[in-house]
């Protein structure tokens, strides 16, 4: 304690900042959920040979007025839906010999009772596989719309090549509801003759209507960037687009929808970035010293597909982007993101003092993520949608 408190005076005689304390670890409460989970997941699949035995040790246990014969036929139905086919049948397999091999040994079964359990057992057991099939078929079909939205996903975001116009290039897109993989978030990156341009924004709504408004804007952007002179030109053609698809359907959402977007470029030679904001949530600058600045809009624009409410003429503002510099650009997914309190995750705070820890914006993006995911309890009420660029 004493060399520590000495270190902090030699640091602060010297001029230098004191050395940033090392980050507590936090056990994740979303890899608790995880294995709360799995551990249920084993004891269910478990349940059927669980009942066949139960009703062994309740047919051995009481005298022949009472019956087991519950047990026997909860058991392949409980299975149809957790195991496969053969499963299934094996598991209806066991409950009967089970059954009828304790009828045998207690002399019960020229019974009317004994008859009527072991018709029960086996016909349940032919509905638990018919159920199976169904359950199977079920699941082929979803299997087959996941991959057809993980197609969709990557024809319409498809992932940035890690190094475009000389920068260090990674995106991330984070579904809030596990298994899903598309929504209303967007990004872009394109190389033009005016510099590298990057676009991060947030559709309204979801669904496939969202994803139709993603596909517009990120089409939109990729022929504006290489034909547009100037950002605020880009943002316009943008507005333009949205106005033209909003035209083509009715609806609610057609009426009110709106996409918030930041738009950055980072011209070839020049240590500056030029941002436009259209209401969407700032960038982040993460210099080499771990110091984190926000990228405000000075003065704040209405999101795309609300000209009607306003017109702002849109500016681009600039900003230093020195060697060894990140721009961390992201939805509201990431800001939002609360805990069990209710507090916000808030980027600039989880973000600061990391100098040079994470040089590869991909790893930046990896460390990112695992702490949204533990700030929110393992799960997120929205998505969320990254991309930073690392000038080297």
């Amino acid at each position: 304690m004493l060399c520590t408190f000495r270190s902090g005076l030699d640091d602060q005689s010297s001029g230098r900042p004191p050395a940033l304390a090392p980050r507590p670890r936090f056990r994740n409460p979303g890899d608790v959920e995880e294995r709360r989970i799995s551990y249920a997941r084993r004891f269910v699949r478990l349940l059927p040979a669980l009942l066949i035995a139960a009703g062994a040790v309740y047919d051995f246990a009481t005298p022949t007025a009472f019956t087991g014969a519950p047990f026997y036929t909860a058991a392949p139905l409980v299975a149809a839906p957790l195991y496969s086919r053969r499963g299934t049948v094996a598991t209806g397999v066991v409950a009967v010999a089970v059954l009828l091999a304790l009828r045998v040994r207690r002399g019960d079964l020229p019974r009317a009772e004994t008859i009527t359990e072991l018709v029960t057992v086996v016909v349940v057991s032919v509905l638990a596989v018919l159920i199976n099939l169904l359950v199977r078929r079920s699941d082929e079909r979803l299997a087959s719309v996941r991959e057809i939205a993980e197609a969709a996903q990557r024809a319409v975001l498809p992932e940035p090549a890690e190094r475009i116009g000389g920068f260090q290039i990674a995106a991330r897109y984070e579904a809030a509801q596990e298994g899903a993989s598309i929504g209303g978030d967007l990004y872009a990156v394109q190389d033009s003759p005016h510099g590298v341009r990057v676009i991060v924004g947030d559709v309204r709504g979801k669904g496939m209507g969202a994803v139709g408004a993603v596909a517009v804007v990120i089409g939109a952007f990729r022929e504006a960037a290489e034909q547009e002179v100037t950002l605020e030109a880009v943002a316009q053609r943008l507005e333009r687009a949205l106005a033209r698809e909003r035209t083509r359907h009715d609806g609610v959402d057609a009426r009110e929808g709106f996409t918030t977007v930041v738009l950055t470029e980072l011209p070839h030679g020049d240590s500056v970035v030029r941002t436009v904001n259209r209401g969407h949530p700032p960038p982040l600058l993460l210099y080499a010293d771990g110091t984190v600045r926000s990228l405000h809009a000075t003065e704040p624009a209405l999101p795309l597909g609300m000209a009607e409410l306003g017109a702002w003429p849109d500016r681009a503002e600039e900003a230093d982007f020195p060697s060894g510099a990140t721009l961390l650009l992201h939805t509201d997914g990431l800001s939002e993101a609360r805990d069990e309190n209710g507090r916000f995750y808030d980027p600039e705070v989880g973000l600061a003092g990391r100098a040079n820890a994470e040089r590869e914006p991909a790893a930046l993006l990896d460390v990112l993520s695992a702490e949204v995911r533990r700030h929110s309890g393992g799960g997120m009420a929205d998505d969320m949608a990254l991309i930073a660029v690392r000038r080297p």
